[in-house]
């Protein structure tokens, strides 16, 4: 997610700095553009023959059914000191409607204020960071949908397009492998396909699409090939 502009408090980037996995950006581009981007994606013949390679310095994610491209997208990677971990995983936990449990939004009234659970104000409601389409590969790292830049910018978790992430959660299961390394060979053949704009200076969401369940909603009805 993004920073909430309503709250450009002095303080929230050092803060926001400290979250171990993810964080939110802000975006750039043009936003009729970002929302309608999407790539064409093909259901597996055999499901327990998909694996998912990430590329850290392509910022790419190919999923794959041995030599067959499902789906190929890309992706905002960990931010340097803040790096998405490298190696051999397998998705362990899925869950579409996933929420941070120890930073996300307070909010009183009309007011929203993005916030560790243990700093919320008194008397303020809390609302975990909504992560929609959650696919953990290591224990507080995971794809998940957020908004795309052009350089890496999370906190090591792997975000996904809106569009794009109900397809990745429907081509891998628990138990799908992950490779992630700083390259894959599939950069060279697979890997120079066209972005949406870059994130950057693109309007936020209202504080209500992320205390509420408007985020999770955020996305397109899947098409596969």
């Amino acid at each position: 997610m993004k920073s909430l502009r309503i709250l450009a408090l002095a303080g929230l980037a050092s803060t926001m700095a400290l979250f171990t996995s993810c964080s939110t950006t802000t975006g750039g581009g043009g936003l009729a553009a970002y929302h309608a981007y999407d790539r064409p994606t093909k259901l597996p013949k055999n499901p327990s023959a998909v694996k998912v390679k990430v590329s850290l310095s392509k910022q790419m994610a190919y999923v794959m059914e041995g030599n067959d491209p499902l789906l190929v997208m890309p992706v905002s990677v960990g931010a340097p000191g803040t790096s998405t971990p490298s190696g051999s995983f397998t998705i362990y936990n899925k869950e579409q409607f996933h929420r941070a449990s120890s930073h996300g939004y307070a909010y009183s009234g009309n007011q929203v204020k993005q916030t560790f659970l243990a700093k919320k104000p008194a008397g303020w409601s809390f609302k975990g960071t909504p992560m929609p389409y959650w696919c953990e590969f290591k224990a507080n790292y995971g794809f998940h949908t957020g908004w795309l830049k052009h350089h890496p910018c999370t906190h090591g978790c792997v975000r996904m397009h809106e569009n794009l992430a109900p397809k990745f959660f429907r081509l891998v299961k628990v138990g799908t492998p992950v490779n992630i390394s700083y390259s894959q060979p599939e950069d060279s053949t697979l890997g120079n396909i066209s972005l949406p704009p870059d994130s950057g200076p693109l309007p936020d969401y209202a504080g209500s699409m992320y205390t509420g369940d408007g985020y999770f909603s955020q996305h397109k009805k899947p098409v596969y090939n």
